[in-house]
């Protein structure tokens, strides 16, 4: 029997998701209970689920409590029913990772990833969000890291692409170039 990776059980999994929503206002509830899903939540009701030693009958009445507690809509309590049913919890963080993504390609939004030595401000925020969509010509999507080890400046990375402006690369830069030069 042929094994099929983590990625590709997500990927199916995710697109099935984006397929069942019916329209763009169903779209994004679901995009929005994925983001909450996303969270410390899903961790910790992944590692639960995927125990073999809970019985089925305790794992329904805690997906229904979840479901209860965090409003999620008819079409992401279907598909937590399947992923249930299909026992296949030790993969939803790697499934709503996945539909965020398909979500973001769908709608023709791009996905930056910003790590900077501290948290941005609200201002800061905005000029970058407006500078990343004038240059790609796009709706932006930015998640946020603080690395204290960056020291200052910026790193951002948009699919394969990488602007590395922090201070702890221009050292390393400059460290480099003083080597070579002995």
């Amino acid at each position: 029997m042929k094994k099929v990776s983590k990625a590709k059980i997500a990927a199916t999994y995710a697109e099935a998701l984006l397929e069942a929503v019916p329209d763009r206002k169903t779209a994004d509830k679901v995009f929005a209970d994925a983001e909450r899903l996303r969270g410390a939540a899903a961790g910790e009701l992944a590692a639960y689920m995927a125990n073999p030693l809970w019985p089925e009958s305790d794992k329904r009445a805690v997906l229904e409590q979840t479901a209860d507690k965090l409003k999620l809509a008819p079409t992401t309590r279907n598909f937590l029913r399947a992923v249930a049913e299909n026992k296949r919890f030790a993969e939803l963080p790697e499934m709503l990772d996945s539909f965020v993504h398909a979500y973001y390609r769908r709608l023709k939004i791009a996905e930056a990833e910003v790590e900077s030595a501290q948290k941005l401000s609200a201002a800061q925020v905005k000029k970058l969000t407006v500078a990343l969509e004038d240059r790609l010509a796009q709706k932006v999507a930015i998640s946020f890291k603080v690395s204290p080890e960056l020291i200052g400046g910026l790193r951002v990375r948009i699919g394969s692409e990488m602007f590395d402006d922090t201070l702890a690369a221009k050292l390393s830069r400059l460290e480099i170039m003083l080597k070579g030069e002995e």
